[in-house]
């Protein structure tokens, strides 16, 4: 969601901030903001609505000197996307910035406002500045009088405070939301604090989590962590591997096409050093399993990441013969679930920090599941709430629709319903080693789709103006159109729906006339003769259809408008070949509409609130 850096060290803070707020704009925006503090003055906070080029001019025109400081990117929640309702905030002598949700803000605001106190903004946030100020009041530690303040709120955050009479130090705050510390080397003394590794990673590569309830002071020559008790506590240290260039564009026009074309190598990376074909076995790291001992798996996710559940679970039944559901991580906790015994409830998001994944996570763990996070980052909360954990190795995805991560998703499903398959005795070996050798293949399958692209761009020239789309799959498929229909929304603002394609007559059917383009994906398995059925029905409606065929597939021609080829591969893997084209046909329907393609509007990367 929002994106928060701050600095404390021996030189300028304020382009240190700027640079680090511009690696955060994936996560999507609408205002931003630093606030800067010199030793002997004030804070200064420049701040406005919209992008960072304006921020930038602001600072052109005015510069902040100072070496420490905090910045801000905000989406609105509480309060609409304005100059008042942007971060920092200030109070008196204090400047905070917040991510996350005040959820007892309307009591405290009603209680601060009785007490005198006067709001400039309509958000929950500024409420810390009022809070954190009247603790200290009368001087005193600042991250004792955080931590006091913090006593009296309900909700999630991230936060940074800065006090004027504390000129080269930050305190930071974390519950439920993201939120690490960057240790700077000793030669040259800084520190750094950060929603995402990426606003720091140009400037050091050693990283303190913080876990839930911990409170840090930072200065220029240390860093000092407090639990939610109050102890001062040693977190670990982790070194970053990946590099800064890997969250560059490199000559693509939109991350998220950069995205697209990286998943060959990332389907690669994804499989490498996990499969030994001689022992028919996949190695998975991080996950120490009696799955003898499991009696049904349940999958825990949202948006995308739920998509690739719904696969997971076909293949996982399919190969390894064990039950299992998936369940909406938003609707999870408010169901009153029932979590038997031998349950193994698997967490999927690619970013580890999604608020309804993680609250999920958490109450299936107190019915007594076993959990296992599925996730691309290391060292998120949910990695490290989990029991158990398998990376997908998909590297820094910038752009705000998930491609890559979706098909190492993906392949992760695969790869652990091969591991279960072998430790429970439901596939023999021959049978693991040519899956092995399928998905082996199916990076070479993706780049010949990838050559597809000019194709792909003419079918999106043709059918960009568009109001509405329906997508329709059947089995594999019906995920697959899920989330094909869900990449249309997210950049082009389309209306479009996916729909299992059995049920096309129970009600999609209606919709259907010469102005709809209909994807089917009609690749050949099972259920294939009733998907051209499907298609039958819609051609006989005047519908425009878009068809994904296998290769060799002549009948597809006869009945479609357009026809996008994807290589022959087995019927389980099919979800992460068919993904790319219908990922390329967003792109570009998105790319001729004009719309901010990497920063669709209203939508964060991370959902870090519920």
């Amino acid at each position: 969601m929002c994106g928060i850096v701050g600095y404390t060290g021996h030189r300028e803070a304020s382009p240190l901030l700027l640079e680090g707020l511009r690696r955060l704009e994936y996560r999507g925006y609408d205002s931003a903001g630093v606030a800067v503090l010199a030793a002997g003055a004030p804070a200064r906070v420049a701040r406005c609505e919209g992008k960072l080029g304006r921020l930038r001019e602001l600072l052109d025109k005015e510069p902040i000197a100072g070496k420490c400081g905090i910045g801000h990117t905000r989406w609105a929640t509480h309060g609409r996307p304005t100059e008042a309702n942007a971060h920092p905030h200030r109070q008196g002598k204090v400047s905070i910035i917040h991510n996350g949700i005040i959820e007892n803000h309307l009591e405290l605001r009603q209680k601060l406002e009785a007490a005198g106190c006067k709001f400039a903004s309509e958000t929950d946030s500024e409420i810390f500045a009022h809070l954190v100020d009247r603790e200290l009041a009368g001087g005193g530690d600042l991250r004792a009088g955080v931590a006091r303040a913090l006593g009296q709120v309900r909700g999630t955050w991230a936060i940074c405070v800065l006090h004027d009479d504390h000129p080269q130090e930050i305190v930071a705050a974390r519950h439920n939301a993201p939120l690490l510390v960057g240790l700077g080397e000793a030669s040259e003394p800084e520190n750094f604090v950060a929603s995402d590794v990426a606003a720091i990673l140009e400037h050091t590569r050693r990283v303190v989590d913080l876990e839930d309830g911990d409170t840090a002071r930072l200065t220029r020559d240390a860093v000092e962590i407090f639990d939610a008790a109050g102890k001062a506590v040693r977190r670990p240290e982790r070194r970053v591997d990946w590099s800064p260039v890997a969250a560059e564009k490199e000559g693509f026009k939109h991350f998220m096409l950069k995205e697209i074309h990286e998943q060959p190598r990332v389907i690669s990376d994804a499989l490498a050093g996990r499969m030994a074909p001689q022992q028919a076995e996949v190695r998975l790291d991080g996950l120490d399993l009696d799955f003898g001992n499991v009696a049904r798996i349940l999958l825990l996710a949202c948006g995308t990441s739920y998509h690739a559940a719904m696969c997971g679970k076909y293949m996982l039944e399919k190969l390894a013969r064990i039950p299992v559901e998936v369940d909406l991580a938003s609707e999870f906790r408010y169901r009153d679930p029932v979590v038997q015994p031998g349950t193994l409830a698997i967490a999927v998001s690619q970013s580890g920090e999604t608020a309804d994944t993680m609250a999920a996570l958490r109450e299936a763990k107190r019915l007594g599941a076993t959990t296992l996070a599925v996730c691309n980052v290391v060292g998120s909360s949910i990695a490290r709430t989990a029991d158990h954990v398998v990376y997908t190795h998909a590297g820094p995805e910038i752009s705000v629709a998930s491609t890559k991560a979706f098909t190492s998703q993906l392949t992760i499903f695969v790869l652990l319903a091969l591991h279960v398959a072998k430790r429970r005795g439901a596939l023999d070996d021959d049978s693991i080693r040519r899956a092995m050798q399928g998905l082996s293949a199916v990076p070479e399958a993706m780049g010949h789709l990838l050559g597809q692209l000019p194709a792909i761009r003419t079918i999106a020239r043709r059918y960009m103006h568009a109001r509405d789309f329906l997508y329709l799959g059947r089995g594999l498929g019906y995920p697959v159109a899920l989330e094909g229909a869900l990449k249309l929304k997210e950049i082009s603002y389309v209306h479009a729906e996916g729909y299992a394609s059995g049920e096309m007559k129970h009600g999609p059917i209606a919709l259907v006339d010469e102005n709809l383009p209909v994807v089917v994906i009609a690749l050949r398995g099972a259920g294939y003769e009733k998907v051209l059925s499907n298609l039958a029905e819609v051609r006989a409606r005047g519908g425009k259809i878009i068809a994904l065929a296998t290769m060799g597939d002549r009948e597809i021609a006869d009945m479609a408008d357009d026809v996008v080829v994807v290589p022959d591969v087995d019927e389980l893997l099919q979800p992460l070949l068919a993904s790319v084209p219908l990922q390329l046909l967003a792109y570009h329907i998105a790319d001729l509409r004009g719309t901010d393609v990497d920063q669709p509007r209203n939508l964060a990367k991370s959902v870090t609130v519920e």
